[in-house]
């Protein structure tokens, strides 16, 4: 969807878009409107009890008086809530209301400060989104017909300079939606490696490694993990290079299973088809690459994806197998679907040993645990880190995208400890996110590091503020934003 900025001035056609504080008489164009339809608007607002409420929305085809096709009123509340969140949801609420309205422009009158525009564009375009590709016989009624949105503001031309670098965000977020939502036959660990390469047009250098490089590295986590699949197992790597050169890097490691049946320790059939998702780590990393890229931003970034198919076959991985990671450590497979620590082990370790991060951010959606801890409102951080957990929770609070801190702790460490081997890959039926982090943690060499479980977030089963029902893009904005906010020169 297109997005513009305009000049205060009531528009000729399409849809208009008027906030209304709660309890409050019209202003401004909405006064005008009002007074144009002799009272039209307000007889409307009285009827409905539409009172303004935060959220509330009254759509009406315009009355006569005016050339517009329709007006939508949006409640802001009480004003107390002044958050960024805030004015993202109620441009989100915008798209959502007028997307298969008929109408094919809006126009939002947003006679207010600067960063409340950006932020209702912002949210307008986030809504706009649709994974449809595979819909042929979609009704014409159902389809979206909004194509552009006008936000207008008092200053349009310092907005639209400010919104590209949104716009390159957004970018990185429907990229990540794009990859969540295809299906394990189109997205394979080796088609998954093909799409990252696009990346380069945009100045993201771009790295490949098979499983002859990898075996040769000795990274047999990872490798044992895909040994069951047709498709070879990948690592890539993306760096972008927006700082001088010798400015120490960050890093991003994402879980990349593009399909977890569980392996030999098969999942139960119910549900198994959400497991294409389970490469949402590093989808999220790739949608920042190119959310970083994109508004050329001021850092040097190395971003590491393991990407593998967790199968059942006569080549599968067995419980009960021995396997020795990049870093020499041992590790003894108690379950085969606890697959996704295995791959972030190879590579974070070779993310550190060659690149020498600053600290390292691992996403992954690596335990059904975290979502019985937290639900689907916040991804889980695990961090020996202060610093990081408060600039990771203040990036939360201001993109929507939350992080909740969660324990380690030297006992919970235990739990994973083998007599086979130096650990095994699961800690028992307790504290099972909490396990699986502190297994990640063996394998940072103690360089900085946060660990992000976000298999309660990347997707979800019903309509969202920002997003339908599907890939959520969770994670993008909230690493752009901790960036942004603290680390580009």
């Amino acid at each position: 969807m297109q997005i513009n900025f305009a000049s205060i001035e009531m528009p000729e056609n399409g849809a208009v878009v008027f906030l209304v504080e709660k309890d409050t008489p019209f202003s401004g164009l909405a006064a005008e409107a009002d007074a144009a339809t002799s009272g039209a608007l307000g007889k409307a607002r009285g009827v409905s009890r539409f009172t303004g409420a935060s959220g509330q929305t009254l759509d009406l085809v315009a009355p006569s008086g005016l050339s517009v096709e329709r007006i939508l009123l949006v409640g802001l509340g009480d004003q107390t809530d002044k958050s960024e969140t805030k004015w993202v949801e109620l441009g989100a609420k915008i798209t959502a209301s007028l997307a298969s309205s008929g109408s094919k422009q809006a126009s939002v009158i947003v006679d207010a400060d600067s960063a409340i525009a950006l932020g209702v564009a912002e949210g307008a375009l986030l809504r706009s989104y649709r994974f449809d590709k595979y819909r042929t016989k979609e009704p014409e009624t159902k389809k979206p017909t909004l194509a552009s949105v006008s936000v207008l503001t008092s200053r349009p031309q310092e907005c639209s300079e400010m919104f590209a670098a949104r716009a390159r965000v957004a970018d990185g977020v429907f990229h990540t939606r794009d990859l969540i939502s295809e299906p394990a036959n189109i997205l394979n660990p080796e088609s998954f490696a093909e799409d990252i390469k696009s990346l380069a047009a945009l100045g993201v250098d771009v790295e490949v490694l098979g499983e002859t490089e990898m075996k040769k590295l000795g990274m047999g986590a990872l490798l044992g993990v895909g040994q069951g699949s047709a498709f070879e197992s990948q690592l890539v790597i993306m760096r972008w290079n927006g700082a001088a050169k010798d400015d120490q890097p960050i890093s991003f490691v994402g879980k990349g299973v593009t399909f977890d049946t569980g392996g030999i320790s098969l999942k139960p059939g119910p549900g198994m088809e959400q497991m294409k998702w389970d490469m949402g780590g590093a989808g999220t990393v790739v949608g920042l690459m190119k959310a970083l890229a994109g508004r050329k931003a001021k850092v040097n970034v190395v971003a590491t994806v393991g990407l593998v198919e967790n199968m059942p076959s006569s080549t599968a991985q067995r419980p009960g197998d021995v396997v020795t990671s990049m870093s020499g450590q041992t590790i003894e497979i108690l379950n085969t679907d606890a697959e996704g620590r295995l791959v972030l082990a190879d590579a974070m370790w070779y993310t550190q040993d060659r690149f020498k991060p600053r600290f390292m951010i691992d996403l992954a959606t690596l335990t059904g645990a975290i979502i019985t801890s937290l639900g689907h409102e916040h991804a889980g951080m695990f961090t020996d880190s202060d610093e990081l957990s408060r600039q990771l929770a203040d990036a939360g609070s201001s993109t929507g995208d939350k992080v909740w801190r969660m324990p380690l702790h030297a006992n919970y460490d235990k739990l994973i400890d083998c007599p086979t081997a130096d650990m095994k890959n699961i800690g028992g039926s307790a504290a099972g996110s909490i396990t699986a982090a502190q297994f990640l943690k063996r394998y940072t060499n103690d360089v900085p590091w946060v660990h992000l479980d976000i298999a309660g977030t990347v997707w979800s089963e019903k309509d969202l503020p920002l997003s339908e029902k599907g890939g959520t893009g969770f994670g993008v904005r909230l690493l752009d934003r901790f960036v942004a906010d603290n680390y580009e020169s």
